[in-house]
């Protein structure tokens, strides 16, 4: 049988060291590469054409969700499936607009993440157990309500999802020109086009919308003490 091959996309060694060493147990996957970054993470893809790419949201420099969205525009036959802290219902309905055919928290065991990405990689969707039974009761009400669930607004575009990522990471615009290969003048047009839309007037507003968004994580703000 022909195996899976898994691209692993998580900014912790020791996290992508344990998913390799688990998803190799057995002769079904064969992980063909490892990313620390969201920006690597599309790199690697467009590369490599792996089955599922094993996504963490909390990703430096692109977040999981831009790097899916860029991602399934490349390599659409690839599919990804979200491996995160988060559960919060935002998360999920980000995730699954932008095209991941599945989501599992943390918390689940080796069994059901081999599981997940047998079931994807059959072209089949699946959730953690939990978030599914929370979408099944959301969709319930909606329908007794007699109202539509609405489509999480995903108003930015994805040049300016990273550069709202890039300027919450403490980047400069020269710093956020050179890492996207445009001028100072456009990642300013960016900013610009950011704080118009989100009604944000400042880079710590940005910063704090990054967080609430899940964008970035908190700690990336944090300096060691």
């Amino acid at each position: 049988m022909k195996r899976i091959t898994v691209l692993l996309a998580e900014d912790h060694s020791i996290v992508r060291e344990g998913l390799r060493s688990l998803l190799e147990l057995g002769s079904d996957f064969e992980v063909v590469g490892e990313a620390e970054t969201g920006r690597q993470a599309v790199s690697l893809a467009r590369k490599l054409h792996p089955t599922v790419v094993v996504m963490d949201i909390a990703m430096p420099m692109l977040n999981g969700f831009e790097a899916t969205r860029q991602i399934l525009l490349a390599v659409p036959d690839t599919k990804v499936l979200v491996l995160s802290a988060h559960s919060d219902d935002e998360y999920v309905a980000h995730m699954a607009a932008v095209g991941a055919s599945g989501y599992l928290v943390k918390q689940n065991s080796g069994q059901v993440l081999v599981h997940a990405i047998k079931e994807v990689a059959s072209g089949r969707s699946y959730f953690s157990p939990s978030i599914s039974k929370r979408q099944e009761n959301a969709e319930r009400r909606a329908r007794e309500s007699g109202a539509a669930r609405g489509k999480p607004k995903r108003a930015l575009t994805g040049r300016e999802a990273e550069v709202l990522q890039l300027v919450a990471e403490g980047a400069a615009n020269k710093q956020v020109a050179a890492e996207l290969g445009i001028s100072v003048k456009t990642v300013e047009k960016h900013r610009q086009q950011l704080m118009d839309k989100l009604d944000i007037h400042d880079t710590a507003g940005l910063t704090r919308h990054a967080i609430a968004t899940g964008v970035i994580e908190s700690t990336i703000q944090k300096t060691t003490d």
